[in-house]
């Protein structure tokens, strides 16, 4: 096997930013926003596993942090599980809208919406 062929194969190396945030989580600093953005590094690199793990406890942690549902529903429709995805953007329009998000609740109903369309056939 090629050297190219073995790096297209292995993962991507970890960003500079996500050491740094595993590092903070491994020294006991577990929080929503950690969490969210562990989950956005690995997004980045369209690890959508990892993200999931790490966006389903930011909402864990904070179930009205809006951001992290409408990443973590990305993560999830990325990772082909839709009707999950549906279900934590119907979260995060809820949420949204408690909070008075508006933009957010319009964001997510947008892609709520292509997801409802996609798993009814059309």
């Amino acid at each position: 096997m090629s050297d190219n062929a073995s790096a297209a194969s292995s993962p991507p190396a970890k960003s500079a930013a996500l050491l740094t945030f595993e590092r903070m989580l491994a020294c006991g600093k577990d929080s929503a926003l950690l969490r969210y953005s562990i989950g956005n590094e690995y997004a980045k690199v369209e690890e959508w596993t990892a993200a999931i793990d790490a966006l389903a406890q930011a909402v864990a942690l904070d179930p009205r942090y809006t951001a992290a549902w409408k990443l973590y529903a990305k993560a999830l429709d990325r990772a082909g599980r839709r009707a999950e995805a549906l279900a934590a953007y119907r979260r995060g329009i809820a949420v949204a809208r408690d909070k008075g998000d508006r933009q957010a609740e319009k964001e997510m109903a947008v892609f709520a919406r292509r997801i409802e369309r996609a798993l009814a056939g059309g």
